[in-house]
Formats: structure tokens, C-alpha cells, sequence
């Protein structure tokens, strides 16, 4: 199994090593390929070298900061898994980090058996998406049968279910006409199209609903495609029976 390679940014020296070291202990698979002193090291880093799987960086750095930072590897990178640290006084610097496309973030100082936990989720992650690149044989090869396209289109909603997304834009990118698209993932995956992207959304919801900190039902929906927080919460009481607040309060 290759290396999960990893970019911090730490402005602190002393949490900066720290954080190498627990990223390094948490897994052998996990490699820390550079320890960033501010934004624009790793930003220049990332331009200039392989492109690593997950980037963690710090809210507050000089040169330029995290916000930034992401920012920039979303333009630019924007498979690379992105996690913030911050303080509790830069939580609303946290919540807009979120509306970008990333994946979590740490408050300081950051627990050692937090930090475990959400690579492990990681690691699973990028394994299986690794699993499933290897498997895509390009359309140009040969023609997919049925239970490859389903196979594919199901990583490809893994990724891209936080944005906007359509069964349309997926029958286009695969070549497949919608209607059969349909029928076919209904066949092999058990479900619709749309039930699946919901099913993805709503666990991932649930997840940001189940932490301790302060995201509003509003941020916490658009975090994962529903920009409107009443269709949102219609959505997750119609998948969950309960409301998205009725959800949080059960878990306190």
C-alpha cells in the first residue's frame, strides 16, 4: 500500500513538531512530507512538488494564513483532504473554512485520540478511493458494462456529493443517457441516484451534527449541498423522522 502523504502548516514550532510526531505515530502508512512554518511555504511546497493527500493547517500564520491557504489548494488542488486547527476565538474563521470543502477541523490544543480518530476515517477513505482509481477502466479502452459504471459513478458522487450535482451532469460525464443510468444503479447499488446522494448527505450531516461546537443547522446544510436551510431540514426530518435540531439536542 503506497504512503498517505501529508502537509501540515504551523506557524508554532512546538505544536508543529508535535503534530509531526502524532501524524507519524497514528499509522505507518502516514508520512509527513513537509512541516510548513506558514501558508505560503506549503502553498509554494504544493506548486513545487507532488501533490500530498491531506493538508492540515492552523487558522492564524503569518505570510499568509490558513483561510488563504485553502482557499488556494481548493482553486488549485482540489482532491487534496483539507483539516483546520484553530482556537475557540477563531471558530468563525473554522466555519468559514467549512463552506470550503473541509473535511474537519481541531480546536487547540489539539487531542491526541481526536487527531487518530479523523485520520483513521481518512485512511479509509483514500484507501478506497485509491481501490476504486485502479478499478476505472477509461471509456476509451473499452466500453464499461453496467455494474462498472455504477461502480464508478458511485466514487464520483463520494467525492462531489457537498456540491451541486445532478443526475444529468453524472449521465454526461460517464456518456450514459439518464433514464439508464437510472435503472442500472437502482439494479446494482440498491437505490436511486438521488437516494444515494441524499443517504450521503444526510450521514455526513448527522457527523457535523454530533459535534461539540457551535454550527448552525444553515451552515451545517450548506456544508453538505443544501444551501437552503428549510429544504434542508425538511430533507433530513423526511430521512431521520426527527428535525436536524431535534437531532442535536438528543445528542446532549
Amino acid at each position: 500500500m503506497n504512503e498517505i502523504n501529508i502537509v501540515i502548516a504551523e506557524d508554532e514550532p512546538l505544536l508543529l513538531r508535535t503534530l509531526v510526531r502524532q501524524v507519524q505515530y497514528a499509522d505507518s502508512l502516514f508520512k509527513v512530507v513537509y512541516a510548513a512554518p506558514d501558508g505560503e511555504s506549503a502553498l509554494q511546497f504544493l506548486q513545487n512538488h507532488q501533490v500530498p493527500d491531506i493538508l492540515i493547517t492552523d487558522i492564524h500564520m503569518p505570510v499568509l494564513d490558513g483561510i488563504g491557504l485553502i482557499k488556494a489548494v481548493e482553486r488549485a488542488y482540489p482532491a487534496i483532504k483539507k483539516i483546520i486547527i484553530s482556537g475557540y476565538s477563531e471558530f468563525e474563521y473554522a466555519q468559514q473554512a467549512l463552506k470550503m470543502n473541509v473535511i474537519d477541523y481541531m480546536l487547540k490544543p489539539v487531542k491526541k485520540q481526536d487527531l487518530e480518530d479523523l485520520l483513521s476515517r481518512l485512511k479509509i477513505k483514500i484507501v478506497g478511493e485509491r481501490s476504486a482509481m485502479k478499478s476505472m477502466i477509461p471509456l476509451s479502452n473499452r466500453q464499461y458494462n453496467a455494474e462498472e459504471i455504477v461502480k464508478s459513478v458511485e466514487e464520483f458522487i463520494k467525492t462531489n456529493y457537498a456540491g451541486e450535482i445532478s443526475l444529468e451532469e453524472i449521465s454526461k460525464r460517464f456518456n450514459v443517457n439518464a433514464p439508464h443510468l437510472s435503472k442500472i444503479f437502482l439494479k446494482y447499488a440498491g437505490e436511486s441516484p438521488s437516494r444515494y446522494i441524499m443517504t450521503l448527505r444526510m450521514n455526513e450531516a448527522k457527523h457535523l451534527l454530533s459535534l461539540k461546537n457551535e454550527l448552525t443547522v444553515k451552515e451545517i446544510g450548506e456544508a453538505v449541498g443544501y444551501p437552503d436551510p428549510f429544504y434542508f431540514s425538511r430533507m433530513f426530518k423526511q430521512f431521520t423522522g426527527i428535525t436536524p435540531t431535534e437531532y442535536k439536542s438528543r445528542l446532549t
